[in-house]
C-alpha cells in the first residue's frame, strides 16, 4: 500500500513525571497530508501500553497495574475532520490520584478513522492504519532503579549487509529508564571516520520499560559490502558504561566464490606446471 498521503501523529511519544494529585494538560496533533486524497475523519481514544518479549512488540490490549494511567486521562475533542493540509491539536487532561502508586504508568493515544462519521462506506487508506503517541509518566514517590547491561555484540565477519550489531538491557525497577547507544565505524584500510558523519550524533536512545529485558539491534548498510571495518559500539544506561570495540571483515559470498576459483584455478595451473617438468625431466 502507498502510505505517502498517510495521516501524522506528533509526538509519537511523551515523558513525563508527575507527582501523585497533580494535573496535566497536553496536546497531540493529527495532521491531513496535503496530497491527501479525501477529508479525514479521526478519532481518538486511550488504551493501555505494554510490551511482549525482548523484541518489545507493541501491547495496546493487556490491561496491568501499569497502566492504570488510562482511567486517568480525559480528551476534549476526540473526534474530528480533517480537509487536505489540515490539522488538529487534541487536547488532553490527565489528572493524577492521591492514591496513585510511585512508578512508572504507560499508555497509548491511538488515532484512526471515524468510520461512522464518514458520509460513505468506503475503505480508503485512512481507515485502514491505526497510529498511536505513546506516554511514558513517571509517578514520584517510592521508585526502585535497578538494572544492568547483559550484553553487547558485533560480529567479526559478515557475508551481506547489514552489519547487525546488538545490545541487551535489563530494568529491574518499577519505572522506564533511558539507554544511549552510540556507534562509531571507521574503515581500516583507509583514515577518517564513516558513520558518523558531519553533524551526526551515532546515537540513539531506548527506552527500557520497567520488569523487561530489551534486545536492541541497529543496522549499518551505509558501508560498502566489501570491506575491512573497525567497528565501536558504547552503552550508556544507569550509570553504567560499556565499549565494545571489534574488527568485521565484510566479503559477499560472490567474492568469496570468485576467490575460490582464482585460487582453484591457479592451483590446478601449478600442479600441471609440475607435472610437465616431471615428465621432461624423465624423458631426459
Amino acid at each position: 500500500m502507498d502510505n505517502s498521503n498517510m495521516f501524522t501523529v506528533t509526538p509519537m511519544s511523551s515523558k513525563l513525571e508527575l507527582n501523585a494529585g497533580d494535573t496535566y494538560e497536553g496536546d497531540i496533533i493529527v495532521a491531513n497530508p496535503a496530497n491527501a486524497k479525501e477529508d479525514f475523519y479521526y478519532k481518538v481514544g486511550v488504551s493501555a501500553y505494554n510490551v511482549v518479549g525482548e523484541e518489545y512488540s507493541a501491547d495496546f490490549l493487556t490491561e496491568t497495574e501499569r497502566s492504570q494511567i488510562v482511567n486517568w486521562i480525559t480528551i476534549d475533542n476526540p473526534n474530528g475532520v480533517l480537509q487536505p493540509n489540515e490539522s488538529v491539536k487534541v487536547h488532553y487532561r490527565l489528572t493524577v490520584p492521591e492514591t496513585a502508586p510511585a512508578g512508572g504508568q504507560y499508555a497509548a493515544f491511538m488515532v484512526s478513522s471515524d468510520a461512522e462519521a464518514r458520509p460513505d462506506s468506503d475503505i480508503t487508506i485512512n481507515n485502514v492504519f491505526e497510529m498511536a503517541s505513546i506516554l511514558y509518566v513517571k509517578i514520584e514517590g517510592d521508585t526502585i532503579r535497578a538494572g544492568e547491561i547483559l550484553g553487547s555484540n558485533i560480529p567479526g565477519f559478515v557475508a551481506e549487509l547489514p552489519i547487525v550489531v546488538s545490545a541487551t538491557l535489563k530494568n529491574d525497577g518499577n519505572v522506564h529508564e533511558s539507554a544511549r547507544i552510540a556507534l562509531e565505524i571507521r574503515n581500516v584500510l583507509s583514515p577518517g571516520i564513516i558513520y558518523p558523519g558531519p553533524g551526526e550524533t551515532g546515537a540513539i536512545e531506548e527506552i527500557i520499560m520497567p520488569g523487561t529485558t530489551r534486545y536492541v539491534t541497529r543496522n549499518i548498510d551505509h558501508i560498502s559490502p566489501l570491506g575491512v571495518y573497525e567497528v565501536t559500539q558504547t552503552i550508556n544506561y544507569m550509570g553504567q558504561s560499556e565499549a565494545l570495540h571489534k574488527v568485521v571483515v565484510s566479503c559477499p559470498i560472490w567474492f568469496m566464490a570468485l576467490m575460490l576459483i582464482t585460487i582453484t584455478s591457479i592451483a590446478v595451473s601449478i600442479t600441471k606446471m609440475v607435472k610437465k617438468r616431471r615428465a621432461r625431466r624423465q624423458v631426459f
